[in-house]
């Protein structure tokens, strides 16, 4: 049978009352009496009820972390890290998937529910109004990997992608490469209007360099191997920023297939990082996103946010870092 408060307070001599100001943080109790429930709590094999202790403290601790992209393997690490960080500092994670979702009125009733007390949401392609459908109903919420502004309508926590862009064109050009390509994601997602507004910036002021641009259906291997198959198909440019690794890891499917090598007939630099960018029959050359600095910001931001909600949206930016591997030429 489950041991309840009442039985702990039975072993221990005490009322119910203090067995559960021992268990609530911040809450006033002897040490004679903390000392007393603890080691009842022990004998009897005691866990605080987490819901149950909500209705007292009005709150729950359960953070919702939503995003709509579980087709990215970047995202399997952006998870992991996200919810071992807020179980490490006492929070529990909601993790939501709204692929395909169109209206944030869904996703705010769906969290309204579980009465979470923060939202996290941890997208490039969703769109603004979901994190500020939350600010509205005054839940605190974080926009991780979100877009940048400088006067943000709420806390973003990311990358400035505009300068990655840049980064990517620069690196690029200084290569030698003159026909140059963009393979963005969605092309209505603000990451990859971003992205290709930095890397054309670039370009444009660069006399006998050339520029194509093309749009994936979705950050994922399949949409970036379709796309590539189809521009290969014509006259293919020199390289590719592909603005995101599981795009140019499908690129590089794509472009091997049609017998062709990588660096040797085609460049391609990614951005992220992840993991399986550094394996070595990919060796993805790439643009690092400093993934763990930001979810410890957002963490961070959404904890602040629980005890002054009122807070002024800010956004914090992370520096990223080229990635030197094998998909690119080297500098000459």
């Amino acid at each position: 049978m489950t041991v309840t408060l009442k039985d702990v307070a039975e072993r221990a001599g005490v009322s119910r009352s203090a067995v559960s100001r021992t268990f609530t943080a911040g809450a006033s109790v002897s040490p004679k009496t903390r000392a007393k429930v603890e080691k009842a709590a022990d004998d009897l094999g005691y866990r605080p009820n987490a819901l149950a202790s909500s209705l007292t403290t009005g709150r729950t601790k359960l953070i919702g972390l939503i995003s709509n992209n579980f087709h990215n393997p970047v995202f399997l690490e952006v998870f992991d890290l996200f919810t071992r960080c807020l179980q490490d500092r006492g929070l529990r994670p909601l993790l939501v998937n709204l692929t395909d979702e169109t209206d944030p009125e869904n996703s705010l009733r769906l969290l309204q529910q579980y009465s979470v007390d923060g939202v996290i949401v941890a997208s490039s392609t969703l769109s603004q109004e979901f994190p500020l459908a939350f600010q509205t109903s005054r839940i605190p919420v974080v926009h991780s990997f979100g877009k940048f502004a400088h006067a943000p309508r709420v806390h973003v926590v990311g990358i400035d992608n505009i300068e990655c862009g840049r980064m990517a064109a620069r690196t690029l050009i200084a290569r030698g490469y003159n026909r140059l390509g963009f393979l963005g994601g969605p092309a209505d997602a603000t990451s990859t209007v971003d992205r290709r507004t930095g890397f054309l910036e670039v370009i444009e002021a660069v006399d006998d360099v050339t520029v194509s641009d093309s749009f994936a259906t979705a950050y994922s291997f399949d949409a970036g191997r379709n796309e590539m198959l189809s521009l290969l198909r014509n006259t293919p440019a020199d390289a590719y920023f592909c603005g995101d690794d599981v795009l140019s890891i499908g690129a590089l499917s794509a472009i091997r297939e049609a017998g062709l090598r990588v660096p040797e007939d085609i460049g391609i630099i990614g951005l992220n990082d992840m993991e399986m960018s550094r394996w070595q029959n990919i060796n993805l050359t790439t643009i690092r996103q400093p993934i763990p600095q930001i979810i410890d910001s957002s963490i961070d931001l959404v904890m602040a946010l629980l005890e002054k909600p009122d807070h002024q949206p800010e956004a914090r930016l992370f520096a990223c870092d080229i990635i030197e591997r094998g998909t690119l030429r080297p500098l000459p």
